[in-house]
């Protein structure tokens, strides 16, 4: 497992390398877990203050699942319940309480692209390809329709989700999917600005403040605002918060403690 997923944390910043450029960094069921049990431990570590979810190699963030491999010696239940896997680490995105920053060169496809978009932040290179081929394998992309929908227009989500046709960084960007597209010489640059920019803000208020987005996110106005309202007065008793405040009418950097 640590061959196939590398796990880094310098500067508050925790990397995890899908490390199977070989097989375009495709997901087995190793590396799924392994991602699941590496976002807990980023969760559970207060040195780390932001995530980084990349691939190994030039030619690939994620090509999706490892077809071949995840079909061998077992059963449809056993199946049925692995295939839960890649929904379960959805779910561990949203609530990890820090932010998470996928960087993405190259292919980008199917349950890869559903990864990229559990993301908070997606930081492109101009050669990043993205798309949802299941169609052509007679497989339909289900696990990734809430990172999609949640990404982009839905009727656009479910075009690509019928055709199975890739488009390019350009094209991601204009539909809302990407938050920057960098040329591949300024990828690595920009994602470690990005993440030491998130790594130097108060984790208490970045926890309670990406928590209640994603709380909010599929709430009407009125079922948002209540959840809201309470959570601003929840914050302002932070001691962060109190630091934030003194630092800004003193002039100077605050000194965050995370409580």
């Amino acid at each position: 497992m640590t061959d196939e997923l590398r796990y880094d944390v310098a500067d508050g910043v925790a990397t995890l390398t899908i490390n199977r450029p070989e097989r375009r960094n495709a997901l087995s069921w190793e590396v799924i877990e392994g991602l699941r049990s590496r976002i807990v431990e980023a969760r559970d570590d207060p040195a780390v203050r932001a995530v980084v979810l990349c691939g190994a190699g030039d030619r690939a963030f994620c090509a999706g699942a490892d077809l071949g491999g995840m079909a061998a010696g077992a059963g449809p239940a056993q199946l049925h319940d692995a295939r839960g896997e890649l929904a379960r680490l959805f779910m561990e995105l949203y609530a990890l309480g820090k932010p998470t920053i996928a960087k993405v060169r190259g292919f980008c496809l199917a349950g890869g692209f559903g990864l990229a978009l559990a993301c908070d932040i997606v930081i492109a290179a101009q050669d990043a390809v993205f798309g949802t081929p299941e169609i052509n394998v007679g497989l339909w992309p289900y696990m990734i329709t809430v990172p999609l929908c949640r990404s982009m227009p839905p009727k656009k989500a479910l075009e690509l989700m019928m055709t199975g046709r890739r488009i390019d960084a350009a094209e991601a960007d204009a539909l809302g999917l990407l938050t920057r597209v960098v040329p591949v010489d300024r990828l690595e640059a920009e994602v470690a600005e990005v993440a030491a920019t998130l790594a130097s803000k108060s984790p208490s208020v970045m926890r309670a403040g990406r928590d209640a987005f994603y709380a909010v996110w599929d709430a009407s106005a009125a079922e948002a605002l209540a959840v809201l309202h309470p959570m601003l007065s929840v914050t302002t008793t932070f001691e962060d918060a109190a630091e934030g405040i003194t630092a800004f009418i003193e002039k100077r950097e605050p000194r965050w403690t995370g409580r």
